[in-house]
């Protein structure tokens, strides 16, 4: 059995293919840029920082959870805005060195990242 490869007969491109790709390249862009709208992201050496615009969302009405590598973001139940996001991050947070700031409709969180401890054991020879 042989396999070859077969490229498209030279000749038979399509019209339409410059249109196409400039249309996905819009609609790429234009869904990337409304899934990050009101939110920015910054990576330091020992802390992230994560901002995200919720005005006219009060402390009481936000909830922030931090489990390992996740930090989930939400209004309860009433708030005037409602907001739901889940941020998964490479590295564990470390919960008890973060922080959250609301000020002026913004959230601003410095999630600390948590240091990896190593397990390891010596053994000594005999």
């Amino acid at each position: 059995m042989f396999i070859t490869a077969t490229s498209a007969p030279v000749g038979r491109r399509s019209v339409y293919a410059p249109a196409l790709r400039s249309l996905d390249r819009f609609l790429n862009d234009a869904l990337t840029a409304a899934r990050t709208a009101g939110t920015q992201f910054k990576e330091e050496d020992k802390h992230w920082s994560l901002s995200v615009d919720l005005p006219g969302v009060s402390r009481e009405q936000l909830a922030i959870a931090i489990e390992g590598q996740t930090v989930k973001i939400h209004t309860v139940e009433g708030a005037p805005r409602q907001y739901a996001k889940v941020y998964e991050f490479n590295q564990d947070v470390d919960a008890a060195a973060s922080s959250a700031k609301l000020e002026h409709g913004v959230l601003t969180l410095t999630l600390a990242k948590r240091v990896p401890q190593s397990n390891a054991t010596t053994l000594e020879i005999n």
